[in-house]
């Protein structure tokens, strides 16, 4: 819902709900029919299913197919029942393996994807209930607690600490904070007020009022991509190509034969059968039951690797890949904030800030992303410690404090965003003043690590002189600077090794990512991937389509692209003849995967970026994608064995029969 154009989240409540036609109350069972009615289900588009007969329809259509009943027809018409039937039975059952096949991958896919039942806790005739996602409409109210996946985009009419982890919309792997309120810029990466279907509730729990579902939802459009008709894969056009050459050389010799007896003055008859034998002998009859037969094979050993293929020919596309595209988030990395540094206010290596601020997260009950990074890397940070008081984080104030005792101290422990922190700091650690200098210090710290692609924390505390009492802000003032923690979100351990196995077969690496092109760039590095230039999304949109076809060629790294950027990219790198692979895992990724020559997608991945994909690797595993591309080269060089030893014997054998037919007294070969 807009008003007269403008993004929901820019509209003042009060209006979303005339504009609506609801209350803040939630919806009466007899509203939601009629709104599921006007709006259609919460629910993607889905790609266009094939049914089995239009299958082996499009099969059958193919040039190679043609040819092969032509044959076989014309060897029956001519009393060859025995050869013509075999023919016949070769290309049937060649079609049948390869229609099984593909159906059996794609109901695993399916499988996968219904593994999850997803509901929604929505206000219905007064009282919230337990609904499918699908069922929900414009207007509904809906509660959203920690770790639900958002099921529309809503606005957030109440807050609690709510934060959502939009790395499936957007590739920022940092929880982003939401809460009531009215924004004026028109961009969904600054609309705090509102949630998007697809991201996931990371802490808190909020109150938020449906505004947008299924195809109308901002990432709508990403999805209904899978709705438009899949453009031929490069194997399917290669093969088309050797179809089509094969019927004009087979057509061309059989008309200069049929032409060259007729002027010898040889009876019409014998010519045409003579000819027609030599248009069947011509066939590469095999080459169905090849391909099919060598594709499966690589099919059953990718499933071996863990691996659905979802499309027989995506194994021998796979091996044609000669640029692979990736989001960041998830395939690249590990999808989970880590601690990466714990520094001194002087900004050396030192345990101790981490070791607070481990410790006021668990004595405070904190458990967002970066408070389980922190205690992930301390065992038992509160050993011998008590919480006396908590003054819980809020983001009004951007802290949280604890006051604890231990065994040798008495602590007030405060941490949170670096700006909010610092200016309540009147000393550092070692004892100096934090004056204007010191203070510029460590804010020029925490852009370097900003700098780096690192997230910073800061840590103060100060020595509690008397007995434990409520926490006010005036206690959170006369801090002492102890450090600063900075986070990360670290490389798959086996990406490194994985790239360069890709850059040795020829395949390059490009980094497609919806994230800051700062972390983007210090990513690239840590993988082993050359990124001097790392282009933005603003930066994309600024060029032409001619112009985007260069660049993409001397650029590996992209950040804060959107969807149909990705989609653009992958398209240009295909205007220069590469044949693209990409592998994603988010809703943002499913136009790059549609467009891509294959589509390559996880596990964990959402249900729109798995329906998007050819293949579905059941481990995260760049290793995997490297494996597959030597998979699809064996599985091409076995086709082609047989296309050439075919070729070579089928045209050598059916030439020398046609000139020998010029100067022998009989036919040498008819079709019977």
């Amino acid at each position: 819902m807009a008003a007269q154009g403008k993004p929901f989240w820019t509209v003042p409540v009060a209006a979303m709900l005339t504009g609506l036609g609801c209350t803040a109350d939630g919806l009466s069972t007899g509203a939601v029919e009629d709104r599921r009615t006007r709006y259609g289900a919460n629910a993607d588009s889905q790609p266009r299913k094939v049914g089995p007969v239009r299958a082996i329809m499009r099969r059958l259509a193919e040039p190679l197919s043609l040819i092969l009943l032509a044959a076989g027809a014309v060897s029956v018409a001519t009393g060859d029942a025995v050869g013509g039937t075999i023919i016949l039975a070769i290309l049937g059952l060649s079609i049948v393996l390869d229609t099984v096949q593909e159906g059996q991958a794609l109901k695993a896919a399916e499988m996968l994807r219904r593994s999850v039942a997803v509901k929604a806790e929505a206000k219905r005739d007064g009282a919230f209930v337990a609904v499918d996602v699908g069922a929900l409409v414009p207007g509904d109210l809906v509660r959203i607690r920690a770790g639900d996946i958002i099921p529309a985009d809503a606005r957030v009419l109440e807050a609690n600490a709510f934060t959502c982890d939009e790395a499936a919309l957007t590739g920022e792997p940092y929880p982003v904070r939401k809460q009531p309120g009215v924004i004026a810029s028109a961009l969904a990466a600054d609309a705090d007020n509102a949630v998007f279907r697809g991201a996931v509730a990371q802490t808190g729990e909020a109150l938020a009022l449906v505004v947008h579902t299924g195809r109308d939802s901002l990432f709508g459009e990403a999805a209904s991509a899978l709705a438009e008709a899949q453009t031929p894969s490069p194997f399917q056009r290669d093969l088309h190509a050797f179809g089509l050459l094969t019927a004009r050389l087979t057509l061309a010799l059989v008309l200069l034969v049929l032409t060259a007896h007729m002027l010898f003055g040889r009876p019409v008859l014998e010519s045409l059968m003579f000819a027609v034998a030599l248009a069947v002998g011509l066939t590469p009859e095999l080459l169905p039951m090849i391909t099919t037969v060598t594709l499966s094979r690589g099919a059953l050993r990718m499933a071996a690797r863990k691996v659905i293929v979802k499309r027989l020919a995506a194994i021998h596309d796979l091996g044609a890949m000669n640029v692979l595209c990736t989001d960041k988030t998830g395939t690249l990395t590990e999808a989970r904030i880590t601690l990466a540094k714990s520094l001194d206010p002087a900004g050396a290596e030192d345990p101790r800030a981490a070791t607070l601020a481990a410790l006021a997260a668990h004595l405070g009950g904190d458990r967002g992303a970066l408070d389980a990074a922190l205690l992930d890397c301390r065992h038992d940070p509160a050993a011998g410690w008590v919480m006396e008081e908590v003054r819980a984080f809020d983001f009004s104030r951007r802290l949280g404090s604890v006051l604890a005792q231990g065994p040798d101290e008495h602590l007030l422990i405060v941490k949170g965003a670096p700006e909010a922190v610092l200016k309540l700091c009147a000393t550092r650690r070692d004892g100096s003043i934090m004056d204007a200098a010191a203070q510029g210090q460590a804010h020029a710290l925490v852009q370097a690590l900003a700098g780096d692609g690192l997230r910073a924390v800061a840590v103060a505390s100060k020595p509690w002189p008397g007995a434990p009492r409520e926490l006010t802000a005036e206690d959170e003032a006369g801090l002492v600077f102890e450090g600063l923690c900075a986070f990360a979100d670290p490389p798959k351990a086996t990406a490194a090794a994985a790239i360069a196995r890709l850059a040795k077969a020829g395949v390059r690496l490009k980094i497609l990512s919806g994230d800051d092109p700062v972390v983007v760039k210090r990513l690239a590095g840590l993988v082993g991937l050359k990124a001097d230039e790392v282009l933005s999304g603003a930066d994309v949109a600024a060029l032409s389509d001619a112009a985007l076809a260069v660049r993409v060629r001397q650029v590996d790294a992209y950040g804060r692209l959107s969807p149909d950027q990705k989609s653009r990219i992958v398209k240009a790198l295909q205007a220069r003849g590469a044949v693209v692979g990409f592998l994603g895992d988010g809703i943002n990724d499913a136009p790059g995967l549609k467009a891509a020559d294959i589509g390559l997608s996880v596990e964990g991945a959402t249900g729109v970026a798995q329906a998007a994909a050819d293949m579905i690797l059941l481990e995260s595993d760049l290793g995997v994608v490297a494996d597959g591309v030597e998979e699809g080269r064996r599985t091409f060089v076995n086709i082609l064995k047989y296309v050439r030893m075919a070729a070579s014997s089928n045209f050598g054998n059916m030439l020398s029969m046609a000139a020998a037919s010029l100067f022998l007294p009989f036919l040498p070969m008819l079709p019977t």
